[in-house]
């Protein structure tokens, strides 16, 4: 998993409401294969990015040419909601997204964002409408989304605060899974077995 500490990149405003993972990654593309060069990032929201001829829809928000190097979603409320396809989240990351922010996400999906490398921000209604009518008005717009100091900054010098379980947090700042994370405490690990050992010596038989 890449390390995320700092993005500031373009974010691409997506105003519907309760967007399921259906929606996310049509349940066909499930049985696609991942891995060895091949990914998910052409099926993002497939079925509402492309015709039945497989031509663009020239108005979908992601196939706008300004909006094409984003790597921030800004989102509506219950994002990500429905079935607990982590498919859906392959398929962000495979487009090269690594943040998501909504003033509410579908819980599995959230969470399968922070084992993946995105990090998934909740911030107020109000704010989420505004950050989608800034990046809908001046196409471009960059956010920076500070994990170390879980801000979000603005043009303008706006900055929100958001907060990440610190668990996930250090796992996404350092780039690792929950078994990276552990072995990264291996000698920690070893050095605690030794004393154990040599002090509960009948409990290591």
């Amino acid at each position: 998993m890449e390390r995320f500490e700092t993005l500031t990149a373009v974010a691409a405003p997506y105003g519907p409401a309760n967007v399921d993972t259906d929606q996310i990654l049509p349940a066909r593309f499930l049985k696609m294969p991942r891995g060895d060069g091949r990914h998910y990032g052409g099926y993002l929201f497939h079925d509402l990015r492309y015709s039945d001829d497989g031509t663009e829809i020239a108005d979908f928000v992601l196939n706008r040419p300004e909006y094409r190097t984003a790597r921030i979603l800004v989102a509506n409320s219950n994002f990500g909601c429905g079935s607990s396809r982590e498919g859906a989240v392959y398929a962000f990351l495979d487009a090269g997204f690594r943040c998501v922010v909504a003033p509410s996400f579908g819980d599995i999906f959230f969470n399968n964002c922070l084992k993946n490398g995105i990090v998934p921000v909740r911030l107020p209604e109000a704010v989420c409408t505004r950050l989608r009518e800034l990046a809908a008005g001046l196409p471009g717009t960059e956010l920076t989304v500070d994990l170390q100091a879980q801000e979000l900054r603005a043009p303008g010098g706006m900055v929100h605060r958001f907060e990440v379980d610190g668990f996930f947090r250090e796992m996404l700042l350092k780039g690792v899974d929950e078994v990276g994370l552990t072995l990264g405490l291996a000698a920690e690990i070893e050095t605690f077995e030794r004393r154990h050992r040599a002090a509960s010596p009948w409990a290591a038989r």
